[in-house]
């Protein structure tokens, strides 16, 4: 993608400088957003009344280490792999706590453990990572071939599956090539078959929440979940189904895989609004305006993955279009000064939450891996 070199140089040149002084400020937290005056939060807090899945078992605490592994396999700097493995090291009392463990431990562990495992041969991180994969193919309902998502905290989910839980087989894959065990992958692409014939409309629009009966795996109701409504496009579950299938096609290679990414995305690319700002869902009313640009990130880096494996015809479509939102996040939506910690502004959770237009650091995450997908540096973690 020589033709947008010299607009990601100037945008990861600002990355790199910014996380220089982040990562250090930072350094002895698993941050997930910004407060009121910038600052991060830290989900290691223990002082902290967190929920039991909210605080050192949140979801997204990978995401910290994974920005940092991506800047190490840039820079080489060996403080990026240091402060990383706080994270790690800090979240194996996740297996200790068990209770607060979740289907979402591949977002948890692919970017601490597997990315340290990858690019260092860090033997312990090997052993995490592994614990990790077994927990979540645990998680499986042979009945209807479904992970099941979450624990039972406020509802009866034992049937429920979301459409992230796409992006977390990617630790299954792992755990197969890496021990030579096929029953991770089968489990992994059971499920992404069951997503694929149940989550997927021909449009190309995809589900969030399906609920299957756990002891005959039928299929109950969809729910709107973080979306506007039942039916709607919630655009960040548009991007774990794109980004997701291409794992999984990466990882096997079943062409459904493939098809089924091109249909996600090409509704995706159809909707893109001509200014690259992401609504939270492609289906919602047009006011109040709300944005959600961390679904926007995630959507270009399926994108940027699908166009690695398509014709030319329609791999500089599919670039075009996350060059179109990863350029407007980098103008519009980008604070790279020191008045915030993070750098991804105007994210949103879900569609009916009081507070909308905030920081997340996968958010952070996912711009930046674009940026060196575009550039073709380092490794794909997941």
């Amino acid at each position: 993608m020589e033709c947008y070199n010299e607009w990601v140089d100037d945008v990861l040149d600002k990355v790199r400088e910014k996380m220089g002084w982040v990562s250090e400020k930072n350094k002895n937290k698993i941050p997930y957003q910004t407060d009121k005056d910038g600052n991060y939060d830290d989900r290691s807090d223990s002082s902290k009344q967190w929920r039991i899945d909210d605080g050192l078992n949140w979801w997204t605490n990978g995401f910290w280490a994974g920005i940092l592994w991506l800047l190490y396999q840039d820079t080489g700097e060996e403080r990026y792999m240091e402060i990383a493995r706080i994270s790690e090291e800090r979240m194996e009392q996740c297996f200790q706590d068990y209770y607060g463990l979740h289907h979402d431990v591949g977002f948890m562990f692919v970017p601490t453990a597997v990315a340290d495992w990858k690019l260092t041969g860090n033997q312990n991180s090997r052993k995490i990572a592994l614990h990790a994969a077994s927990l979540l193919a645990g998680r499986f309902n042979p009945v209807g071939k479904f992970i099941r998502a979450w624990n039972d905290l406020e509802n009866d989910t034992r049937g429920w599956v979301i459409i992230d839980c796409m992006i977390n087989l990617s630790l299954l894959y792992w755990a197969s090539e890496e021990t030579k065990d096929p029953r991770f992958r089968h489990v992994a692409m059971m499920h992404a078959d069951t997503v694929r014939k149940n989550f997927v409309r021909p449009d190309g629009s995809v589900r969030h929440i399906v609920e299957f009966n756990p002891e005959t795996g039928e299929k109950i109701r969809d729910f709107g979940g973080q979306g506007y409504t039942e039916g709607s496009s919630w655009t960040r579950g548009q991007g774990w189904a794109l980004y997701g299938f291409m794992i999984s096609y990466l990882h096997s290679g079943k062409q459904e895989y493939l098809d089924t990414a091109k249909k996600v995305a090409d509704y995706c690319v159809k909707n893109l609004s001509e200014d690259g700002i992401i609504p939270i869902d492609f289906r919602q009313p047009k006011e109040p305006a709300y944005e959600d640009s961390c679904g926007a990130c995630v959507i270009a880096g399926g994108l940027l993955e699908l166009a690695k494996c398509v014709l030319p015809e329609e791999k500089k479509k599919y670039e075009e279009a996350a060059a179109k939102i990863i350029r407007a996040i980098s103008e519009k939506r980008a604070d790279f000064g020191r008045t915030c910690d993070a750098i991804v502004q105007n994210c949103s959770g879900a569609y009916h939450s009081a507070e909308h237009h905030t920081t997340m650091n996968y958010a952070d995450y996912y711009f930046i891996e674009a940026l060196y997908k575009i550039k073709g540096i380092g490794k794909l973690l997941w």
